[in-house]
């Protein structure tokens, strides 16, 4: 998709800062570094430790969270913050993140013999079916429905010959507390033959009592530093959160000042005064749960 502007411009036009990463999530790691230089320049030291992670591949195989789970990082955390955006306004939980790897066997052939079985042809209708699929789950007051969606697929080796395998790579988002046994035994109720699933990933939902005392905490920063009352939301997106904090039972939030809805998104901008805010509003949160 084109874009309006350069999307490595780096400047400021009407309050937005534009260009890509700018809102996903360039502009909360802006803010974050500011927060934590005006923490350093403290006269009175906070009662605990503030520590900026700051990791690669989040929105794939979470590659730099699970080098620092490797490194022994998941002790150091008492709380944890995250700067994905959410427009200042609070994120209690994320949605599981399933990814299968669905295979079609067929039997080789060529178009001018014997055909075989054309995988393809078997994949074609496991995709059509999954569309119609609706899966029986709880719901979550914050979370939207479960969705099912295959985002690759691949298949043959020219032409005439017909394939014998076409594989299909599967997202599959779901609430909080849910066996993901439950949600594939659904998936392979509705595929034809010839088909099999296996788990390339899983990553669990994170949740966080909107009641708690860290997230009045933050709400309370929020509104000090902006004047109104944070929403408090679910999110579709995952987080490194559900990296770090597995088997961990420590306060959790998403906040950051980049636009909900923004990532991965053309003409991607970020508003320069939210970062500001966000900056007093993490600095404030910091001060405030580590008095």
């Amino acid at each position: 998709m084109p874009w309006s502007f350069d999307p490595f411009a780096g400047d400021i036009l009407d309050d937005r800062i534009r260009g890509r990463g700018a809102s996903d999530m360039k502009s909360a790691v802006a803010a974050f570094v500011a927060a934590a230089d005006r923490l350093n320049r403290r006269q009175a030291p906070l009662a605990g430790d503030v520590i900026l992670a700051f990791t690669a591949g989040e929105s794939a195989n979470c590659l730099g969270a699970r080098h620092l789970v490797k490194q022994g990082f998941q002790k150091e955390i008492g709380a944890f913050l995250c700067g994905e955006p959410s427009t200042l306004d609070l994120i209690v939980v994320e949605k599981a993140i399933l990814w299968l790897e669905a295979e079609a066997r067929g039997e080789i052939g060529h178009v001018s013999g014997i055909r075989g079985v054309n995988a393809i042809d078997v994949m074609a209708d496991a995709i059509i079916a999954l569309r119609g699929l609706s899966l029986h789950l709880p719901s979550h007051s914050l979370l939207s429905p479960p969705s099912v969606a295959v985002g690759r697929i691949s298949g043959g080796s020219a032409v005439n010959v017909t394939p014998d395998r076409c594989t299909a790579e599967i997202d599959v988002r779901f609430g909080p507390g849910i066996d993901p046994a439950d949600v594939i035994a659904q998936i392979e109720a509705v595929l034809p033959p010839r088909m099999s699933l296996r788990t390339t990933d899983f990553k669990a939902a994170v949740e966080e009592r909107p009641d708690s005392p860290f997230i009045e905490t933050c709400s309370g920063a929020v509104l000090a530093c902006t004047g109104r009352v944070p929403a408090v939301k679910g999110v579709s997106y995952y987080s490194d959160g559900a990296i770090l904090l597995d088997g961990l039972d420590v306060p959790f939030a998403i906040l950051g000042p980049g636009d909900l809805g923004m990532s991965g998104q053309t003409n991607e901008t970020a508003s320069a005064n939210s970062i500001r805010a966000c900056t007093d509003i993490y600095v404030k949160i910091a001060e405030e749960w580590l008095a």
